[in-house]
């Protein structure tokens, strides 16, 4: 089955991407292939790419390929494995520790959960192996670095979206209030900004820790909680990201309830099609090829022996970690066509396809 796997991964990471000009860490591709050129002669190896789960579509469809795609481009000796641990705390142990038998000199570790994931960093220390901590935090062991994006940031977009769609009404009825995973260090602090922000502005009829960021499991609390707000008003939904949004409105439509304001995160195309449609408010977009590429220089670094500064630090609760930080956008039906389709994360093509035809029309997206 890991054999199965690990040639599932090898096709995923195959998959191209087109590179963005690079913030601070290497020079961009973008110039014909100078940064290959000027980084040769440094020390290749295996990198090990441990991604968390496939509920989110992002990580199989984007981090991997924008990853590999970078990394290739600067070191083309150097071998990508690739693993996902679909959402498995315990597997994501077990790969990592397989991959760190297998050679892997440089671990990028999104972890299931933030806490367990500890042992991985342990078991790589042991080795030597340098950990990057990408896109969720690994807590309460030292960690290399972080790379990531300002995620009380993301939790405060969201809220102040939501405050805006229900401008007078914000004080007139409840919202419901769906978290992520509360393994999930990143659904803490999405938690966090938004509670800073809506707090006192809002009644919250009832709150949720989604396990697994599972959006079945959204929709199924939500099912269970609307029976108890028969009779009172439901102005809103604040939803962590894009799947438990999704559960969400799901539930809502098949009680007959009428669409309402619901926050989302990831620029998923399932949801920028809700936000035509009408049915999801906004999404936030997190730059991911950008957040992938820069991830593949700083494991390119850190294969020829370097160790870069960073401008930022992050407390992971064992010291501070070397962090890069890059910055969260809000997505709405009128920004849809200058944020993600003008970045190239989604064509009008695929978005635009069969039934969202018109709403793109509607949108002024061509």
């Amino acid at each position: 089955m890991r054999r199965y796997r690990r040639m599932l991964a090898a096709v995923t990471a195959a998959v191209a991407g087109t590179v963005l000009a690079g913030c601070g860490l290497l020079p961009s591709s973008g110039d014909g292939g100078a940064a290959g050129d000027a980084t040769a002669g440094k020390a290749a190896g295996r990198v090990a790419l441990l991604l968390p789960e496939r509920a989110a579509s992002r990580y199989d469809a984007a981090d991997a390929p924008y990853f590999s795609q970078r990394l290739k481009q600067l070191c083309s000796t150097c071998e990508i494995d690739y693993r996902n641990a679909g959402q498995d705390a315990d597997e994501q142990l077990s790969q990592a520790e397989e991959a760190l038998e297998e050679g892997a000199k440089v671990l990028v570790l999104t972890p299931v959960d933030s806490a367990a994931a500890a042992k991985i960093v342990e078991r790589a220390r042991e080795r030597d192996v340098p950990v990057i901590s990408y896109d969720r935090l690994v807590l309460g062991t030292p960690v290399d670095y972080y790379v990531s994006f300002d995620n009380a940031k993301v939790g405060r977009l969201q809220a102040e979206a939501l405050l805006a769609a229900l401008g007078d009404k914000a004080r007139s009825g409840e919202i419901l209030w769906i978290n992520g995973s509360p393994t999930d260090n990143n659904a803490t602090l999405f938690k966090k900004g938004a509670h800073e922000t809506l707090d006192g502005k809002v009644r919250i009829a009832a709150e949720f820790d989604t396990p697994e960021w599972n959006p079945d499991n959204a929709k199924a609390w939500t099912a269970r909680t609307l029976p108890s707000l028969r009779g009172r008003d439901l102005i809103g939904v604040y939803a962590a990201n894009d799947g438990t949004a999704g559960g969400a409105i799901a539930a809502l439509k098949a009680a007959g309830l009428p669409d309402v304001p619901v926050t989302g995160q990831d620029a998923e195309i399932a949801a920028l099609q809700r936000i035509l449609a009408g049915q999801q408010h906004m999404t936030v977009y997190k730059a991911v090829r950008l957040e992938a590429e820069k991830t593949a220089e700083l494991a390119f670094e850190l294969l020829g022996g370097e160790r870069p500064k960073m401008d930022s630090t992050v407390d992971n609760g064992a010291g501070a970690v070397p962090s890069l930080l890059l910055d969260p956008v809000t997505v709405t039906k009128d920004t849809i066509e200058e944020t993600v389709i003008k970045d190239g994360y989604v064509t009008p093509g695929a978005l635009c396809a069969g039934a969202y035809a018109e709403a793109c029309s509607a949108a002024g997206i061509a």
